[in-house]
């Protein structure tokens, strides 16, 4: 999808959904995955998966979801594609109660989180967030992550297998 484009409805319900699930890590853990709250988003995930048609879709005890979209071909030795995107967010911040907020057509101030005032987004301080002048921003509310940094991986793969089937 180009950058340029906004997100289609059901891409950013499905995101807005998943940055919603508790996946927080533990450095500590011996575990994989390392808590078992992350294993709520990936069964979610393969009942979704399912739900658009992919038969194969499961998840084995280390929490890997694997599915496989059918060929559209008979031609023999067609290569495999993977899809990787992880679904655990960071430990350094709380991954309860996240609360996604949509900056709808985005014009270049400050972005202050609600729930945390003193944490403002800064066009100045970055370039890339500057470029997206009239793009909608998703930020979280100021006392958790977003997730984004792969649940946005994670619904983009979800949509491509979507799309294919």
């Amino acid at each position: 999808m180009s950058p340029n484009l906004p997100l289609k409805t059901t891409e950013l319900e499905r995101f807005l959904r998943y940055v919603t699930y508790d996946t927080q890590s533990d450095e500590n853990s011996e575990t994989y995955p390392s808590t078992a709250k992350q294993l709520v988003l990936l069964d979610k995930l393969v009942e979704e998966l399912l739900a658009i048609g992919l038969k194969d879709a499961v998840r084995d005890e280390h929490g890997y979801v694997f599915a496989t979209v059918p060929a559209t071909t008979r031609k023999a030795n067609v290569p495999v594609i993977g899809f990787i995107a992880h679904a655990d967010t960071s430990p350094e911040a709380d991954g309860a109660n996240v609360k996604p907020i949509i900056h709808r057509d985005w014009q270049g101030g400050d972005i202050v989180l609600p729930d945390d005032q003193a944490t403002v987004l800064k066009a100045n301080d970055s370039p890339v967030l500057a470029g997206k002048k009239g793009h909608d921003i998703i930020t979280a509310s100021g006392k958790t992550l977003l997730g984004a940094d792969n649940k946005a991986g994670v619904a983009e793969v979800v949509a491509a297998a979507e799309y294919l089937m």
